[in-house]
């Protein structure tokens, strides 16, 4: 017998976030590493704010929530606010009810001003470190230095020469600058935008774009990224 739809659905649901995650997902180990180390460096992150006042968006949760932007390469963190609206393998990974509101785009903001003057992030870092060395998940050799480029978030319209010479107009009444036949490069020119950010590209045929040096430490064995740091690009 053929099933029917019933576009009217259940006012009430009674089921719980915990209940449908399975037993074996991996997020579900992760989620236990991230909350140990997140305990670890509970005192750093009660310096960070007010003892007084209306309490905030816990700390614990914008951090476990970069956690799942990087893990599944969400683009924004309006991409990731708008999937926790009705991704219940996220809300269970922060610890929501299925009727909390979903978190705002500016409390990822706020939370990276914070950590930008402090050292909370690479503390949290570090710890997931030392639980992993603690849990015998990392060898004392078989390591890997590697390299990339991180694109600056900065048009390559705000590559601007340093003389303060303006553009050439492209004369055809849109405003737009006309690039054709100027050289450009990083002795001459400067991101108005982001003036750290150097225009580089990966090898020859390759698009240059305005960048930076990322170099990562891997730990071969069991692919663990033990350390990290980001530099100008040369």
């Amino acid at each position: 017998m053929r099933g029917q739809l019933d576009p009217q659905s259940s006012m009430f649901h009674y089921f719980s976030a915990e209940s449908r995650v399975p037993a074996d997902h991996p997020l579900r180990g992760v989620k236990k590493l991230a909350e140990r180390a997140l305990r670890a460096i509970s005192t750093e992150l009660d310096a960070l704010y007010s003892s007084t006042g209306r309490p905030s968006i816990p700390p614990e949760r914008l951090l476990k929530g970069q956690l799942l932007i990087a893990l599944y390469s969400i683009r924004s963190d309006r991409q990731f606010c708008e999937q926790l609206d009705y991704n219940i393998l996220f809300r269970w990974f922060l610890d929501m009810d299925l009727e909390s509101a979903s978190l705002e785009q500016s409390n990822f903001s706020r939370l990276r001003e914070r950590l930008v003057v402090t050292d909370v992030a690479r503390r949290f870092f570090d710890e997931v470190v030392c639980l992993a060395r603690r849990e015998r998940l990392l060898s004392s050799d078989h390591f890997t230095v590697d390299g990339t480029l991180i694109e600056a978030w900065a048009s390559f319209k705000s590559f601007r020469r340093k003389d303060g010479e303006p553009p050439k107009d492209g004369g055809d009444g849109t405003g737009m600058v006309d690039f054709k036949g100027e050289k450009r490069s990083n002795a001459t020119h400067q991101s108005t935008t982001d003036p750290e950010s150097k225009l580089m590209r990966k090898g020859n045929g390759q698009p240059a774009k305005l960048s930076y040096g990322g170099h990562v430490l891997m730990e071969n064995r069991n692919g663990l990224c033990v350390d990290i740091l980001v530099t100008d690009a040369t």
